[in-house]
């Protein structure tokens, strides 16, 4: 299988341009387009916020804190890069609208304030907006960039799952493997211990300590944010080192992120595979029809290939689990010459020993809107800036 690093592009015949991402913060920015707006009135506060160089989880926990409030009790839509600057939407229920305007939190910034009726709930966003200034590029090749746009946009993107999904490390897919396979020793050692390139200072040295079976220390070592690595280590203690009853210790939501990294993963692998047609139909295949996302089987190729040249239906992969249907023909023997490379037997993925994995359908592909792409100057130097809408759950990167 190809690891994460070795995904293909779409856009290969045209050479990279290299460059950095992310060299300030402010290169990178993004704004939360709303599923719906507030109405004005209601028990719940929606308050949008812009954000530098915080974690939406971060920038949580800051904002619950001066309210004096559990984190819980704070609604959001979506995760947000921290590593930037963002705007999105939380809510609160039963609060002062003025304690909301009046918040001071350190790189956040409350830009209005409306009530509404229902808590803001993970999914209730209608996609983003980015725009992205590349730096230490050619900006005399703004012509080849233009050209990838117009290939995607008229191919479509590879809808890989982005390294958000797999971890700092990148290395989450690895616990939910374990898992499935029910090795809780290996899942409690990628998650606490094992220090790698990634690590660094306090976690670095909370993953030494782990490795040398100093448990406690290494509770105590984690940074404030990582409250299940904490949990793991304490649970290891309690539990005498038996890793399948620490590891079960965590909350059910996070064990099933595990397992959809995994899902995640093994999607990647099979758009890979079917980099080059991805705007292309088989016999057998389950479409998936924008922007409803319901899924059908084709049927017949010739009938329903023009609506996938005009972006009306996709091609879709695999999320494997009990709840998914498997598409037939070609397109059903390379899913299921994945699942054999694997080496898990098929009831893994049906519900069981304390695990969900419900699996479903996602498109091979997704149009960027709105896309542009421009050479610019600013006070950092030169740039090529990159600006475009994708529909929730698509990653920029």
């Amino acid at each position: 299988m190809l690891n994460l690093n070795q995904l293909p592009y779409l856009t290969s015949d045209i050479p990279g341009i290299g460059g950095n991402i992310k060299a300030r913060r402010e290169d990178f920015v993004v704004e939360e387009v709303p599923l719906y707006e507030p109405c004005g009135e209601g028990t719940h506060v929606y308050f949008r916020i812009r954000k530098v160089g915080l974690p939406t989880l971060k920038a949580v926990h800051e904002i619950a804190r001066a309210l004096g409030i559990p984190a819980r009790e704070i609604g959001f839509a979506g995760m947000k890069d921290a590593d930037a600057v963002t705007t999105q939407t939380l809510s609160v229920e039963h609060m002062d609208p003025a304690r909301i305007e009046a918040l001071s939190v350190p790189r956040v910034e409350v830009l209005s304030v409306a009530r509404h009726g229902n808590k803001l709930k993970r999914g209730h966003l209608a996609g983003n907006r980015f725009a992205i200034k590349l730096r230490g590029v050619d900006t005399g090749r703004i012509d080849d960039v233009r050209r990838s746009l117009e290939l995607l946009g008229r191919k479509g993107v590879p809808n890989y799952f982005g390294p958000q999904r797999f971890g700092v490390r990148g290395d989450t897919w690895q616990i939910g493997l374990a898992m499935l396979r029910g090795d809780y020793a290996e899942a409690v050692a990628c998650m606490v211990g094992r220090p790698g390139p990634y690590d660094h200072g306090e976690a670095l040295q909370a993953r030494e300590l782990f490795d040398k079976g100093d448990y406690a220390a290494a509770a105590d070592a984690w940074p404030y944010l990582f409250a299940n690595e904490r949990r793991v280590c304490r649970a290891m203690i309690k539990e005498n080192g038996k890793a399948h009853r620490a590891f079960r210790a965590l909350d059910r939501s996070i064990q099933e992120l595990f397992l959809c990294a995994y899902q995640s993963y093994l999607f990647n692998q099979i758009v890979a595979q079917r980099l080059q047609s991805l705007d292309r139909l088989m016999l057998g295949d389950l479409g998936w029809r924008h922007p409803q996302g319901a899924v059908f089987r084709v049927e017949d190729v010739e009938k329903e290939q023009p609506r996938c040249d005009v972006f009306e239906i996709s091609p879709t992969g695999p999320l494997f689990g009990r709840r998914m249907s498997s598409p037939a023909g070609t397109p059903g023997e390379w899913e299921q010459a994945l699942l054999a490379e694997t080496g898990l037997p098929p009831e893994v993925w049906q519900e069981g020993q304390g695990r969900k994995v419900t699996g479903g359908r996602r498109p091979l592909r997704f149009r960027p809107h709105e896309a542009a792409a421009d050479a610019g100057r600013d006070n950092a130097g030169e740039y090529l800036e990159l600006r475009f809408r994708l529909e929730s759950g698509c990653y920029a990167t």
